[in-house]
């Protein structure tokens, strides 16, 4: 993948489509926090600690090969994507608290992204050329290719929120597209191992991911969260940011792994139907509308209104 479509374009692509999160989101969703603290901080365990454990134990359990397996930790490290909101929206979530878990976990996985990387290079491909990681340029270049767009995004907001409302969509749909005509040109380049591959990984991602959708509802409900509370982290601990991970994997700048990619790959196709069976069954068990229920909702916020994603994958 070491050629200039993908060592210049596949950084400014995932830099605009972050871009484009920034334009969808406000202060607001960062201060929000503080009104209604508990629901986001058992989403946040359930992210940074639970799920990574819980890839790890399913990559030891099926002796995943090396570059495999650390396809597996990035994409249990990747934060969950907004196109969560859209399912949390059509299943009766609490799209507010979406918005606001969306915010504080694409800020803390820049932090917490190229740790986890790091130590899986490390573990399963010590002495491997492939074994470089994440080193202090490359953390560099995710913070600058995530967290700055992101921040960007915001202050074009706040300066002119009707431009970023009318070019959102746009954003997003033209930086996605391009994003995914670079990942065709990826798996073609391993088209003559990508059955080997989802032998290799496909179910692994399937227990993966029905470990995340049931993590995020189970262990909201234990901490007294509502229905709705309870959904929404559902989606946002179940539906992770494939965009994210598949441009760490794939550019040349980073991981530049193809084989990395193929987790992920994977987990796009897989995760969509997944999240629909899922939510179709949350629909179901959902209390009769005026119910009382046990948590108290976060404030509704215009924030809740966008509910668009911005990575166009099972994010």
């Amino acid at each position: 993948m070491d050629s200039p479509l993908t060592t210049y374009l596949l950084p400014v692509v995932l830099a605009v489509i972050m871009f484009g999160l920034g334009l969808g989101l406000t202060a607001a969703d960062f201060r929000r926090i503080v009104s209604c603290p508990w629901p986001v901080a058992v989403a946040l365990v359930c992210q940074l600690v639970l799920l990574p454990a819980a890839c790890l134990g399913l990559v030891l359990a099926f002796d995943l090969s090396p570059a495999l397996a650390v396809g597996m930790m990035l994409l249990a490290a990747s934060p969950g994507g907004t196109m969560a909101n859209i399912f949390s929206h059509l299943f009766g979530g609490d799209v507010a608290l979406n918005v606001t878990l969306t915010a504080i976990n694409s800020v803390i996985a820049v932090f917490t992204l190229p740790v986890v990387v790091n130590l899986s290079l490390d573990h399963f491909m010590a002495g491997s050329d492939e074994a470089l990681g994440l080193r202090f340029d490359k953390t560099l270049q995710v913070f600058l290719i995530v967290l700055v767009p992101v921040a960007a995004g915001m202050l074009v907001r706040q300066r002119h929120p009707r431009f970023a409302e009318r070019s959102t969509q746009a954003v997003k749909v033209t930086a996605v597209t391009v994003l995914i005509g670079i990942i065709i040109v990826a798996v073609a380049a391993e088209r003559e191992n990508v059955l080997g591959y989802l032998a290799d990984v496909g179910l692994v991602v399937f227990l993966f991911a029905a470990i995340s959708l049931i993590t995020g509802y189970g262990a909201t409900r234990l901490a007294r969260g509502d229905h709705r509370q309870s959904v929404a982290t559902c989606f946002e601990i179940g539906m992770h940011n494939t965009t994210l991970s598949l441009a760490i994997a794939l550019s040349p700048s980073l991981l530049d792994s193809s084989r990395m990619a193929i987790p992920s790959a994977v987990y796009a196709v897989e995760m969509f139907a997944m999240a629909m069976a899922a939510g179709f069954l949350l629909r179901r068990i959902a209390p009769p509308e005026g119910a009382a229920d046990t948590a108290v909702a976060l404030p509704a916020s215009t924030s809740a209104r966008r509910l668009t994603g911005s990575d166009g994958h099972a994010d």
